[in-house]
């Protein structure tokens, strides 16, 4: 379990951002269901569960999610559906349980860059782009690669496109972390195609979806199958082996092209 001193539902952003530079040790509290697992001790706890920062919202060119919504949000939204398919639901419904779902929020997924994300994995294929107090809007791609820093995620903006798509996982069992995992997106410019769980942290494979056209033959799909374990790497942990993951990467891409051509 980890400590607070303090405690403290904030106002405004602004108060939210000048409370964590005044300590290294006060923290942003999403649903607090990793930091729990965790054993560190914290001066401030700052909630920004006041802010309104739990909604999904149609911005006209644009789907707005707030960093307070919780994963069960995604999973039911209509909204998140109609624009961009199953993508998200999908990615986000094998995840422990319902209850689970209910306390874990975008924001704490996010920020936390959490390798294992099934989340992650789908926004990548969506050109998500994040949305922090201090930085501004950032691609999600880019900010997966830059380091945490002391700012604070506000919202996921996910553009409105003609697209279909598909989640792929493999999992030990039904609410277990996944030994791998895959999304892809199909739009008139062609596909996106994303891989997390590797066991690093997800990326995109761009190379490999443009081998793709938009309907590929049998043989363009095994050719982007083959490329996909040449473009990103794959390791080993208790889940699985580098071979096993190299493995079940073709049979996800190729699960996942088909799902979207049917």
């Amino acid at each position: 379990m980890f400590d607070l001193k303090e405690f403290c539902k904030v106002q405004s952003l602004g108060q939210a951002d000048n409370l964590l530079h005044q300590d290294k040790k006060n923290v942003i509290l999403g649903g607090l269901l990793w930091m729990r697992m965790g054993n560190r001790q914290y001066h401030t706890g700052i909630d920004l569960s006041g802010l309104g920062l739990d909604r999904i919202e149609d911005k006209g060119d644009r789907i707005d999610i707030g960093a307070m919504a919780c994963l069960r949000q995604l999973e039911t939204s209509s909204l998140l559906k109609n624009n961009f398919g199953p993508v998200i639901r999908d990615a986000v419904s094998p995840i422990v349980g319902v209850q689970f779902r209910n306390l874990a929020t975008v924001g704490g997924t996010v920020f936390s860059r959490f390798s294992f994300s099934d989340l992650i994995t789908a926004l990548l294929v969506l050109d998500t782009q994040v949305r922090l107090h201090r930085g501004g809007r950032v691609p999600l791609a880019d900010f997966l690669e830059s380091s945490p820093g002391r700012d604070i995620l506000v919202s996921l903006s996910i553009p409105k496109q003609e697209i279909k798509t598909s989640y792929q996982s493999f999992r030990k069992t039904a609410t277990d972390f996944p030994v791998l995992a895959a999304a892809l997106s199909r739009d008139d410019s062609g596909w996106k195609i994303a891989m997390g769980a590797r066991p690093s942290r997800a990326k995109p494979a761009p190379e490999t979806a443009k081998l793709l056209p938009v309907n590929p033959n049998a043989d363009q799909i095994d050719a982007a199958c083959a490329a996909i374990v040449r473009e990103l790497g794959f390791g080993s942990d208790q889940r699985g082996g580098k071979t096993y993951r190299e493995h079940l990467a073709k049979i996800l891409v190729k699960r996942g092209i088909q799902d979207i051509c049917s």
